[in-house]
């Protein structure tokens, strides 16, 4: 079966890697639909000039894909998806996939009227090649049974280039459920835990005043049956920093540990993708370059097959309910 792709919502950057990594394993983009001109329209263009862009959004859902990508602004993400679902199509949404309790309650009605999968392309667990070779490691127990994570995902501003709802607190969906979510899948997954409890969930806006509805601070503290770990985001990154920012996850085993230093080295080793390990009888950092991100094809692979082998459907339901819980225990709302 071959997959045929449409992209809607050009509203987020990261439209930019899920649209190229469907295409590096093969799939083919029939085009885009996207409202106005969002400020990734340009560079999307500049990448896939010759993509045919949909006047409407009831052209792109007939164009005759089985698979939409969903980057439109988070608060409009849900919305999307379950209308693309209604039309026939598989999602891989970008993340947050939905900013309140209620989308994902309408979401999880879709994908049980349907049949279709909700899949949310948590980018720095499945677009990193050294968490790939981190998976191969545990899965051959390099450092026993994960009983701890430390996720660490600080973030650049950028403020010239933000859009306006970046700054809304109900267009964006708050700083836990917008990046805390990656923290959490990777919780979930690397301690093969179904769920969590939310223990300490906290947001503030530390350094942007006139900025109210921006949360520049998030942080969130969970354990499950096994397990337990810590989790900080913020949109701190100095100038100085070459790159968006240095997102570290530590994975603690019961016979070692391993370090993923994911996007730079400040310690000063060149490029990206580096994994420190340390057990019993190795201690040293590898460079995981070239590890795979074997999560494209694996999604293609349940879109043909209707397996679950990218990602467990359940799994990413319970990812996006929890940051969406500690959202609301960091503000103070019923949940």
């Amino acid at each position: 079966m071959s997959i045929a792709f449409v992209a809607l919502g050009l509203d987020h950057r990261h439209i930019y890697g899920m649209t190229e990594n469907m295409v590096r394993i093969g799939a083919r983009c029939l085009g885009y639909w996207t409202e106005g001109s969002p400020q990734p329209l340009e560079g999307y263009v500049k990448r896939f000039p010759d993509l045919h862009r949909f006047e409407t959004l009831d052209a792109a859902l007939a164009a005759g894909a089985n698979l939409a990508l969903v980057s439109a602004i988070p608060a409009d993400r849900a919305a999307l998806a379950i209308r693309a679902m209604r039309a026939g199509h598989d999602i891989m949404t970008d993340k947050p996939g939905c900013t309140d309790l209620a989308q994902l309650t309408a979401i999880r009605a879709a994908v049980a009227e349907t049949g279709r999968i909700w899949s949310i392309n948590f980018s720095e667990r499945f677009e990193v090649p050294c968490v790939t070779l981190a998976d191969d490691l545990i899965a051959d127990g390099a450092i026993g049974r994960v009983i701890h994570t430390t996720g660490l995902g600080p973030h650049r501003l950028n403020r010239a280039t933000r859009p306006d709802w970046f700054f809304e607190r109900d267009r964006y969906g708050g700083v836990l459920a917008d990046i805390g979510v990656h923290q959490i899948d990777q919780f979930l997954h690397f301690t093969g835990s179904k769920t969590a409890q939310i223990t300490m969930a906290h947001v503030a806006n530390h350094a942007n005043p006139s900025d109210p509805g921006l949360q520049d601070f998030g942080e969130i503290a969970l354990r499950s049956d096994t397990a337990s770990g810590y989790i900080r985001v913020d949109w701190y990154t100095p100038e100085a920093l070459p790159n968006w920012g240095d997102g570290r996850l530590t994975l603690l085993g019961t016979d070692g540990y391993i370090e993923l230093r994911k996007y730079v080295d400040v310690g000063g080793r060149a490029g990206t993708d580096h994994l420190v390990l340390v057990n019993g009888s190795r201690c040293e950092t590898i460079d995981a370059r070239d590890a795979g991100l074997p999560y494209f094809d694996r999604l293609a692979h349940d879109i043909a097959h209707r397996t679950e082998t990218a990602m467990r459907q359940s799994h990413c339901f319970e990812v996006m309910e929890l940051a969406l819980r500690a959202q609301a225990m960091a503000e103070g709302r019923p949940t």
